[in-house]
């Protein structure tokens, strides 16, 4: 059974494309092989720079031959149905056989194909990958008609086995396929040729070229951290950046150098970032100052001076690079000192969406919120509002300008120097925070009062105006800040109600609204006085309280009903401005009012992901209390644990028996059983057992779920196993004693009230 090795060899592949090429390439080439016939026992798929390579051991010689028979039409069918099996055939219609079938005659098309050596059909497979390769971007040159995503020079196509290798025979644009390639464009410029994949490999080592990308990665890493142990530092981790260098590199020689004294007074996050977006450098950390103070260049040559030329080229460009950060850093801690008020007054002029208003806007809708939030966390409500206040200010300095992933962490070190509290400083960094579903989860309690704030905000301005997420778009990227609020809670075990806190956020965003249009709003934002903190602040109590009848505002002259109302014309003002908030929280919450159901869909994808069933998700959502996400998480795992043994398996069985017995008879009576059930009904000893088993059960239910102990609670539910099952066995519910009959259907409602306090046993499958 002979070898296949293919090499596409091409001017520079972006390293950013080299992991999908290659999986594409082994895909398309491995499949169309299949398809025609052949089979194989493995194969693997390489990139450089400068070539995607693939490897496919034990291929068969040829194709077996195939017999396929297919059933046509009848032969009284209309010709153009017959045309079409013909077309669909490839056979004329003297080639079908007429059989005879119950319904009369019908076509049969007999197709043989016959086996095909394997370098045809390798030929074949290949031209059609190389003319319909996937490339994110391609492009043409010459005279020819193929793309790629750089000029393609050569194609090497070898069949090999014992005998020798073979060149599987094949032109594509003028590019003939051989046995040769080259090695390192500088190193080892020269064709050789070869005649299989460990004699392609070894040739490539020694023409200074290390084809597998795992082995770069490993030569870069081991090499770097050898240079920077050598000068007491250590490399700071960045997988991406390993990745990306192995990508641009053939034969990798890292390089160490310093930074500049006058440099190293900059953070550590510019340093890093500015040499990995604009260098490619890896980042030298002392770990005794946290400081950056070296950096690993990787290039892809052998100098004969030890690459002295090359790291004095490097130094040069990143000093240029960090002269404009330094310039950067000191413009930017001038106005942080100065109390940052060009940067707030600059918010104003960003708009953060044209129906949500601009960054401004959203700055005192979150820190309003952020308030809300911060006793709820056991976080300083002063202080929180503070952070948020400050928290999207560095999106107006230059180093963000520069840098848009300092965000947040830059914000840091401007409310450090401005003289805030270090909590309210790690707010301001923190409050982007989580993003992702690998990133870090704030802990600090501002922290959180102002990530929530930010998310949740995010999340009901966008409910409000009606943008949400569809099947495949998400443009505001609204399921991460979903995502991020159930991370925050339930990572910080917080016992919150977010129904409650999703309304006051829109109180804020009505009161808002409301106020915009207003001296008193244009005044608290321009003074940052408290007057329009407080007024929202009494807004969210009022409506969250039910304090105000929302009956006023449906009436065409409510002013007037206020006006007949209050005779103290300042009092009277106040009411007109806070049922103007009345009416627009009225108006947006309607199209808000399914946030906690979307909020729900993502905690089933959090949950499924860590192995709990969406039946057992959507059992205890539907019990009260499903806004808060701590007490639904731990019902959920708790009836995952029960329901994974028999017994829990059973007792679901016995639950959801009940409920289908009750619901029918409540339907066919028109009554509710719910109230009565007296053991002195009881006909026989299991109706007794049962009752016995409920007294005891139901109580030991009530507390454990009361103190939220609901591995207590199933423990005290699966005790009714037993008792229900013999029930169920001995028992007839639907006697034609009525009173009896209704005694045990009432005993049926308590075990359905019994299971309804943990979770909504119908809804569970199986």
């Amino acid at each position: 059974m002979p070898d296949l090795l293919i090499e596409l060899f091409s001017e520079e592949i972006p390293a950013r494309m080299q992991p999908k090429a290659r999986a594409d390439l082994k895909k398309l080439v491995t499949d169309g092989l299949v398809e025609a016939g052949l089979t194989y026992a493995g194969a693997g798929a390489f990139s450089t720079p400068r070539r995607l390579a693939l490897s496919v051991e034990g291929l068969d010689a040829a194709s077996k031959p195939v017999r396929e028979e297919r059933k046509g039409p009848r032969a009284d069918a209309p010709e153009k149905a017959l045309e079409g099996f013909l077309r669909s055939t490839g056979l004329t219609k003297d080639q079908l056989e007429l059989r005879d079938e119950k319904k009369g005659q019908v076509y049969f098309a007999v197709i043989e194909r016959p086996g095909r050596p394997a370098a045809e059909i390798v030929a074949e497979v290949l031209e059609k990958t190389i003319r319909d390769f996937p490339w994110p971007k391609s492009m043409r040159w010459g005279s020819g008609t193929l793309r790629w995503v750089r000029p393609l020079h050569s194609i090497l196509c070898i069949l090999s086995d014992e005998a020798g290798a073979e060149v599987v025979p094949l032109e594509v644009d003028g590019i003939v396929s051989g046995d040769t390639t080259r090695g390192h464009r500088f190193m080892a410029p020269d064709a050789f040729s070869v005649t299989n994949f460990e004699d392609y490999a070894a040739k490539l080592r020694r023409a200074k070229v290390m084809l597998d990308t795992g082995e770069r990665e490993a030569a870069i890493e081991q090499e770097a951290a050898n240079l920077a142990f050598a000068r007491g530092l250590e490399i700071v981790e960045d997988t991406g950046l390993l990745a990306e260098v192995a990508g641009l590199v053939e034969w990798p020689v890292p390089l160490m150098g310093a930074i500049e004294a006058r440099f190293l007074t900059l953070p550590p996050e510019v340093l890093q970032t500015s040499m990995k977006e604009h260098q490619k450098f890896f980042s030298a950390r002392n770990p005794k100052t946290g400081r950056i103070e070296g950096f690993v260049t990787v290039a892809n040559i052998e100098a004969t001076d030890d690459g002295e030329t090359i790291l004095a080229g490097n130094q040069r460009v990143l000093a240029a690079r960090l002269s404009d950060g330094l310039f950067f850093w000191e413009n930017d801690l001038r106005e942080a000192k100065a109390g940052m008020t060009d940067w707030a007054e600059g918010l104003k002029s960003v708009t953060f969406h044209n129906k949500l208003g601009s960054q401004a806007d959203r700055v005192a809708r979150i820190a309003a919120l952020a308030r809300e939030i911060a006793p709820m966390v056991g976080a300083d409500p002063d202080q929180a509002a503070r952070a948020a206040e400050l928290a999207k200010l560095d999106l107006r300095s230059s180093m963000v300008g520069e840098f848009p992933e300092l965000q947040g962490v830059m914000g840091r070190y401007y409310a450090l120097e401005a003289g805030e509290p270090e909590a309210v400083a790690d707010a301001a960094r923190d409050h982007y925070s989580p993003l992702g579903p690998s990133d870090d989860v704030p802990t600090a309690p501002v922290s959180v009062a102002v990530a929530l704030a930010d998310k949740i905000d995010t999340l009901t301005g966008f409910w409000a105006i009606d943008e949400k997420p569809t099947g495949s778009k998400d443009p505001f990227a609204l399921r991460r800040a979903a995502l991020g609020v159930i991370r925050l809670v339930l990572q910080n075990n917080l016992k919150l109600e977010l129904q409650r806190i999703t309304s006051a956020s829109l109180v804020i965003k009505a009161s808002a609204d409301s106020f915009k249009d207003t001296v008193a709003y244009q005044e608290a934002l321009g003074q940052r006085s408290s007057t329009y903190a407080k007024r929202v602040e009494k807004a969210v109590r009022r409506i969250l309280t039910g304090d105000f009848d929302p009956n006023i505002t449906q009436t065409n002259d409510w002013e007037k009903t206020i006006a007949s109302q209050q005779e103290d014309p300042s009092t009277r003002v106040d009411e007109m401005l806070f049922y103007m908030v009345v009416q627009r929280h009225l108006e947006i919450n309607g199209s808000a009012i399914d946030l906690l159901s979307f909020l729900h869909d993502r905690l089933k994808v959090y949950l499924r992901d860590q192995g709990i069933r969406h039946d057992i998700i959507d059992a205890v959502l539907a019990q009260p209390g499903n806004d808060d996400l701590v007490l639904v998480v731990n019902r959920a795992k708790a009836l995952n644990d029960m329901l994974a043994t028999e017994d829990g398996q059973n007792l679901t069985q016995g639950l959801k028996r009940a409920g289908n017995i009750l619901g029918q008879a409540e339907e066919k009576d028109g009554v509710e059983y719910s109230f009565g059930a007296d053991p002195k009904f009881a006909e026989t000893d299991a109706e007794r057992a049962l009752f016995a088993a409920l007294d005891s059960a139901e109580p030991a239910i009530k507390a454990a779920t009361a103190s939220e102990d609901f591995p207590a609670a199933m423990s005290a539910i699966a005790g009714l196993r037993a008792p229900i099952d013999a029930f169920f066995e001995a028992v007839q519910v639907n006697t034609d004693n009525q009173i009896v009959r209704r005694n045990r259907l009432n005993l049926l409602s308590r075990i359905r009230e019994a299971g309804r306090q943990i979770a909504d046993f119908t809804k569970v499958e199986g």
